[in-house]
């Protein structure tokens, strides 16, 4: 009943100016007090004539520093520690005045004796008055606390990971959330001489003690809240498979500049993404070295608006470039990108230096006057087609982009001299099963026969990006967004990921380290279970796998295989400076003979047989299997 009445209120609040009169109230209750504690509570000696004396100034004074400090415009029942301070600047600003009033008064002996209070009296006003105008705001939000708390049947129980300020503000904001009924059983901390110690009367218990299945079902905990903005990749990594296990949701505090206004609620708390269980510590690159490539250069960036294009972008313009040409066919995804990069660029200072051209790498005559009237230094060729079942259907598109463009773009960064050409390739390139990536590995052939000129050609290959354009993780979240199901091809497939910005990082610094004839293949990890990876989304949303949401095997699909691979047979691989790069052996073909595949490529390109198309692929790349496609019955004829 209680609770209703309190709901049905909770959209109103006390008139600041009934504030004002209740604090004014205090003034004259706490001198009458601090007057009766002089005289012992000896009421005949008590003055009244004289108490009303000194109240004049007092009250007046006070009453000018509320009004002053506007100690009266909070709201009572979310009164903070910003708010006590306030209160506290006002009244000691107050005291100091009459203080030095009185000193005044006595030394000029202007005044009759007995009208002005002494120095104890004051003195003993002033700390009644602090303590009865923070506590009383303090009681009112803890008693509307205790009420609006009253419902115990949806209580979450929460353990917060951290003990500093940003440890403080959660549990305050919490406590003082009205959509959901939270309750901090605990901080966690690993210091041991916080252990069994109390945070504004919350326990403190160690890592050890906090995650324990005991401990958890004990106090019905739901819920850890990390609110530690720095905390190590590892660690956090550490904390959140065992809050899997544990089934205990896992929250992220947001950084402090992502705080709406300075002010946090229980609302912008994060969900802990994927993204943290699968990455790294952070890669130490040589950044001197990718600054020296950089610096004052011309850069284009081709597939700019990509994932990986765009990534590219915003990575090139912290190393001081002279100018960065950005080329996509997408005209949509290039004004998205244009837009996010002005933002970003405009902080900087470097926006004037950037220009976004939607154009496609398969038009030579187009290409070649953007490469007349920009003559870049650089070339990072990232525009690709990956979308595995997809090209698998349109086998001529993917060669015409992954092939005939990446040639292209290849045979211009040689005629206009470039200094460095730097393809972006993929570990579907490696013994591939689909056209996607027979189509990378000829691109890459190509690319690797034109080595001996003026033109230094780099290749970097890697495997799945998260988060990138169509990958499984936005697709994923979606389908749990959506209630299920999530679907995978096979429960055994697996494949290897890393961040957008890890592997940017790599490919500048691979670029940079790249002396021509080079291909380069990034550390990837251990590789991961697409079905693991599903179970562990499903639990980070706070779902059941099998329960709330199911997950669906669908079959794999055209050209797909269940293991990714870094290096074909042929291959061997040999050590770089950075530990993250390692530089493949690969023993190539001449550029005549390359040339000689190209030519017969292109006649069959005009012809538009597909099967003629891919058999070519296959005899370009012997290593090139179909797996579940329509073009295995090439594989059966060899």
């Amino acid at each position: 009943m209680v609770k209703l009445i309190v709901d049905s209120l909770s959209d109103r609040y006390i008139s600041r100016w009934l504030i004002f009169t209740f604090d004014i109230f205090l003034v004259v209750v706490t001198l009458m007090l601090a007057l009766l504690v002089q005289s012992n509570f000896n009421f005949p000696d008590f003055s009244v004539a004289s108490f009303l004396l000194q109240l004049r100034v007092i009250l007046v004074i006070y009453a000018g520093a509320f009004l002053f400090f506007r100690t009266f415009s909070g709201i009572v029942r979310q009164t903070s520690l910003s708010d006590a301070y306030n209160i506290f600047k006002a009244i000691t600003w107050a005291f100091v005045i009459i203080l030095a009033f009185t000193v005044i008064s006595e030394h000029l002996q202007s005044t009759v004796e007995g009208e002005e209070p002494t120095v104890p009296v004051l003195v003993m006003q002033y700390l009644l008055l602090l303590v009865s105008l923070m506590g009383s705001r303090f009681f009112v939000k803890a008693i509307y606390n205790q009420i609006i708390r009253l419902d115990q049947k949806n209580q979450i129980g929460v353990i917060i990971y951290g003990t500093g300020t940003a440890g403080v503000l959660t549990k305050n904001t919490l406590q003082e959330d009205k959509e959901y009924n939270y309750k901090v059983i605990a901080f966690v901390d690993n210091n041991p001489y916080l252990a069994y110690k109390t945070l504004e009367g919350i326990p403190i218990v160690s890592y050890f003690v906090a995650l324990r299945s005991s401990y958890v079902k004990r106090h019905n905990i739901k819920q850890l809240i990390i609110s530690i903005p720095n905390l190590a990749p590892s660690k956090k990594k550490e904390i959140i498979e065992i809050c899997l296990k544990l089934g205990v949701q896992v929250k992220v505090v947001p950084a402090l500049n992502l705080w709406i206004n300075g002010q946090f609620n229980a609302h912008q708390l994060e969900r802990v993404k994927i993204e943290e269980l699968l990455q790294r510590d952070p890669i130490l690159l040589d950044s001197k070295n990718v600054y020296r490539e950089l610096k004052n250069k011309v850069i284009m960036i081709t597939g700019a608006a990509g994932s990986i294009g765009s990534e590219l972008a915003l990575q090139v313009l912290n190393h001081s470039p002279k100018r960065v040409v950005l080329v996509d066919q997408a005209e949509s995804a290039i004004y998205t990108l244009q837009y996010e990069l002005s933002l970003f660029a405009k902080e900087k200072g470097n926006y004037d230096l950037i220009e976004f051209i939607v154009a496609s790498v398969k038009d030579r005559f187009r290409m070649t006057n953007i490469m007349e009237t920009y003559r870049p230094d650089i070339i990072f060729h990232a525009a690709a087609y990956k979308h595995v079942p997809l090209m698998e259907e349109n086998p001529y598109e993917a060669l015409m982009v992954n092939v005939f463009g990446t040639k292209i773009m290849a045979d211009l960064a040689l005629k206009f001299e470039v200094e460095k050409f730097v393809m972006i390739s993929t570990d579907k390139a490696v013994n591939p099963t689909n056209i996607m990536g027979a189509s990378k590995r000829i691109a890459e052939i190509y690319v690797h026969s034109l080595a001996n000129g003026k033109t230094r050609f780099v290749t970097t290959r890697f495997g799945n990006v998260l988060g990138s354009n169509g990958s499984v993780v936005p697709l994923f979240r979606k389908q749990i967004e959506q209630g299920g199901p999530v679907t995978i091809t096979h429960k055994e497939i697996t494949r290897y990921f890393m961040t957008i910005q890890e592997a940017c990082s790599l490919v500048l610094e691979a670029g940079a380290m790249g002396k021509g004839d080079d291909i380069f293949v990034f550390d990837m990890g251990q590789p991961v279970k697409i079905y693991d990876l599903a179970v562990k989304m499903i639990l980070l949303y706070g779902f059941k796998p099998g329960v709330d949401i199911e997950i669906q095997e669908t079959g794999l699909r055209m050209g797909e295989k269940l293991y990714e691979e870094l290096l074909t047979n042929s291959e061997d691989l040999l050590l770089t400076p950075h530990p993250k790069i390692m530089r493949a052996r690969v023993s190539g073909l001449t550029l005549k003979e390359v040339t000689k595949f190209i030519d017969e490529l292109t006649e069959l390109i005009i012809e538009r047989d597909e099967f003629l198309i891919v058999q070519k692929m296959k005899e370009i790349v012997p290593e090139f299997i179909s797996n579940n496609s329509v073009f295995q019955v090439l594989d059966k004829k060899g």
